[in-house]
């Protein structure tokens, strides 16, 4: 009876390890995939802040939402992300403040400010959106963060496009292990977990 177990267990286990490589590889291949096309707005996931200037992570994200609004992609960018420790700033205010900057008016700027994690942004987007009536969206962020996100805003009914911000691949163990993160983060998510 043990050896039953044990092999419906280690059956299980493979099974579980199988649909999580699956996920791992869709997500890479999204990952390298620009569907920039014209979008009610453009959604940039924060990453984190320094005493009110972007990382450069986050920097490299609203550079490419910057470049995409300037060709027009969408006439509105939100951008998200809360404080992460900083009592003053959040890096979606961090966000605004450096797109106004370089010639976004503040009025095309929608800001959340309160997530704390990638499922309290996306929910949160989602609900502006409703709110807003706007319809499709953009998301800009690093190339292993967009399939999750998208999906995510998918079953909120909204059509959505990746658009990862330039970056060069190193092809490592690291960057493998983000793809397997986001496999089981989306995977979590799936099952109503979320992370």
């Amino acid at each position: 009876m043990k050896w039953i177990v044990a092999i419906a267990l280690l059956g299980a286990l493979v099974g579980l390890l199988a649909q999580v490589s699956r996920v791992a590889g869709e997500i890479q291949q999204q990952s390298v995939l620009d569907e920039a096309r014209p979008s009610d707005a453009m959604i940039v996931l924060g990453a984190a802040e320094y005493r009110g200037k972007p990382s450069p992570v986050l920097e490299a994200r609203l550079n490419h939402a910057l470049y995409l609004y300037l060709k027009h992609f969408a006439p509105r960018i939100i951008t998200t992300g809360g404080a992460g420790g900083d009592p003053v700033f959040t890096e979606g205010s961090v966000g605004r403040a450096y797109l106004a900057e370089r010639g976004v008016p503040p009025e095309a700027i929608v800001v959340e400010r309160e997530a704390e994690s990638t499922a309290q942004s996306v929910a949160a987007v989602a609900e502006i959106m409703r709110r807003m009536n706007l319809k499709s969206a953009i998301v800009v962020s690093d190339g292993y963060h967009i399939f999750r996100v998208k999906r995510m805003l998918e079953s909120s009914g909204l059509q959505v496009h990746g658009s990862p911000r330039p970056s060069v691949a190193s092809g490592g163990w690291r960057e493998q292990w983000l793809y397997y993160r986001q496999a089981v983060g989306y995977l979590l998510w799936k099952i109503g977990i979320t992370i």
